[in-house]
């Protein structure tokens, strides 16, 4: 089984800035070409799962509703433009609560590995921070950071850990994939 883990905020989405939310439907907007991506990666066999920190909803930043209603919203868009996401993890907690779920920790990689009998070490996990390349280090997945949200290229000698590919963004790396 071909599996590809997606971070959401500066993968699937604009990212709303450093410790900035989307607090709601208007502020989400789809980056340009991901929703193509997410349809070439369905098309060429990959299980596709997002796996994000949401922690505005642990902060009562905005609602578990609003976060529901926007994660609809993405999927729905996406069926729309023929592409199909398996499965949504979100951890909700704040970075405080030690959660094993919270990237950089590798829970809700784990949590779809037990629901879908996943092979880790054979999946991809693409992000926008080096904390997603820590998350698919830590269960020995490849790593795909994508210059599209937070990180930049410019910022390299201060990364803690070394992504096993970087693209410009999500359709550069799907490409790569399929």
């Amino acid at each position: 089984m071909k599996v590809v883990f997606l971070d959401r905020d500066g993968v699937i989405n604009k990212y709303p800035g450093d410790r900035l939310y989307v607090t709601s439907l208007r502020k989400f907007r789809f980056l340009p070409r991901a929703k193509e991506a997410i349809a070439l990666l369905s098309g060429a066999g990959f299980k596709v799962f997002v796996a994000s920190n949401q922690a505005g909803v642990g902060k009562g930043i905005y609602s578990q509703k609003i976060l529901d209603a926007i994660t609809v919203k993405m999927l729905t868009d996406i069926n729309e433009a023929g592409g199909r996401i398996d499965r949504v993890y979100y951890c909700t907690h704040r970075k405080e609560a030690g959660c094993p779920c919270r990237k950089p920790k590798p829970g809700l990689l784990k949590k779809a590995a037990r629901e879908f009998k996943v092979n880790l070490k054979k999946a991809y996990f693409v992000g926008d921070t080096i904390r997603d390349v820590l998350t698919a280090h830590a269960v020995g997945a490849k790593s795909i950071l994508i210059l599209s949200g937070k990180e930049k290229l410019s910022n390299q000698r201060n990364w803690e850990a070394k992504p096993d590919f970087v693209f410009k963004d999500l359709l550069e790396a799907a490409k790569f994939l399929k």
